[in-house]
């Protein structure tokens, strides 16, 4: 039987409702997640573990928003300077230190937590910025940068694999001789990043930093500078891959390497499961040892994480969130999942590795996770270094496409670093 209601009855009633369901939308605390990441299937499960936190919290709404690396890097400082942005994001960037939200008080169990990520949360500390017991987020992965191989095209050209004392040298002139005789395009790339130059920098015998000051290129990087050069004008390195971007465009290569036109490619173990993936049974590859030179075999290490910043109108609903995506649970399902080595301390990760190739990399970045110098790690958390990545790739796109010659593309490398050391000295 239905029920009629009077209309002064029902409008009463639906004033109440619609009093009530404001009351709802107010309590509702949205947040903003920004996202950048490689694999595309951890961007997805990201986005699905925003709507698990969602539904076990009805109060808040978390909006996950997906963009590329480049954006982010350039993007975000800018809008957090104006006291704009995201309320949590996955970064590189640890100068963004001064925007960190502690959530130490905020958390229901912060000393687990803690205890689960252990000193990596000392990478997001900056000393007299952060208090030495806060909470601001956590380390998302820990990386390392090597080169990776496709084992089929040195195997066609009865090429052996570089051994692991090999130098850049050698790297690069046995990938020449490999793609002569297989035919591949690309016998050696990076990606477009100051970070992914660093690496056989440091090997080299560079050191960005003198005298507490930004100091580049010296005589090792310069060396290291004219290799890269020559190798670009005999076609070993390509410099369509990093002329075809413009400025201090991050350009990623890895989607030449999976279609099997490189035959020796720098990044990093976050490749390790995308390439497992979109590779398949395609071709055999694997990771071999970071490149030697006269200061050694150096790995340049790296990293991302995620965190919370107190621009956010909701600090509590921030601490919630990144308790839960840090929480053991969560942590050991993307590291197994997405083949990631996380700052939190997961006891036995089974990886799921589901080829022999991806499981012979990734033996190779683990046994690479000591090789990285200190300059490099002291180097990832000095203020301005972002800005060297970045002169490093504008630079070295004018010098391979021929806009400057070498000693004008030291020149005006230098004189960038003087900018930015007069920079620095000027915000202390």
């Amino acid at each position: 039987m239905k029920t009629y209601l009077s209309g002064a009855f029902a409008l009463a009633l639906a004033t109440v409702s619609f009093a009530w369901s404001s009351v709802a939308m107010a309590e509702t605390q949205t947040i903003t997640f920004l996202f950048t990441d490689d694999d595309q299937a951890y961007v997805e499960r990201m986005e699905a573990l925003s709507k698990e936190f969602e539904t076990a919290h009805p109060d808040i709404k978390v909006n996950f928003v997906s963009s590329g690396y480049d954006a982010v890097a350039k993007q975000l400082p800018v809008q957090l300077a104006i006291g704009e942005g995201p309320d949590v994001a996955k970064i590189t960037d640890w100068q963004l230190a001064p925007y960190y939200l502690d959530m130490r008080p905020l958390m229901k169990d912060p000393d687990g937590f803690a205890k689960l990520h252990g000193d990596s949360l000392n990478t997001l500390r900056f000393p007299g910025v952060n208090d030495q017991n806060s909470i601001n987020g956590y380390v998302a992965s820990q990386t390392f940068n090597l080169p990776f191989v496709n084992k089929t095209l040195f195997d066609q050209a009865k090429e052996p694999l570089p051994k692991p004392t090999a130098t850049l040298k050698e790297i690069v002139e046995a990938s020449a001789r490999v793609a002569k005789a297989t035919g591949a395009q690309i016998p050696f790339t990076m990606d477009r990043s100051g970070h992914r130059f660093s690496g056989a920098a440091f090997s080299y015998g560079s050191n960005y930093v003198k005298d507490g000051k930004f100091s580049f290129p010296d005589d090792a990087a310069k060396h290291y500078i004219t290799d890269l050069y020559n190798w670009t004008k005999d076609g070993s390195f390509p410099k369509e891959m990093w002329g075809a971007a413009g400025g201090t465009q991050y350009k990623n290569m890895g989607d030449e390497f999976v279609n099997g036109n490189v035959v020796t490619y720098i990044a990093g173990n976050w490749m390790v499961n995308p390439f497992q993936q979109k590779i398949g049974d395609g071709f055999d590859w694997t990771a071999i040892s970071a490149p030697c030179g006269d200061a050694g075999c150096y790995a340049m290490p790296g990293g991302t994480a995620i965190v919370g910043f107190k621009r956010t109108k909701y600090p509590q609903a921030v601490a919630s969130f990144i308790e839960f995506l840090g929480s053991e649970k969560v942590q050991r399902e993307i590291a197994e999942n997405y083949v990631i080595l996380t700052g939190a301390n997961i006891k036995d990760p089974q990886y799921k590795l589901t080829s022999k190739n991806a499981k012979d990399a990734m033996a190779v970045f683990l046994a690479a996770r000591d090789s990285a110098p200190q300059a490099a790690r002291d180097l990832e958390r000095l203020k301005g270094s972002g800005a060297m990545y970045q002169l490093i790739v504008q630079r070295m796109s004018q010098l391979i496409v021929g806009e400057l010659s070498l000693e004008d593309a030291f020149k005006a490398m230098s004189a960038d670093v003087d900018k930015i050391n007069v920079a620095l000295a000027a915000n202390k």
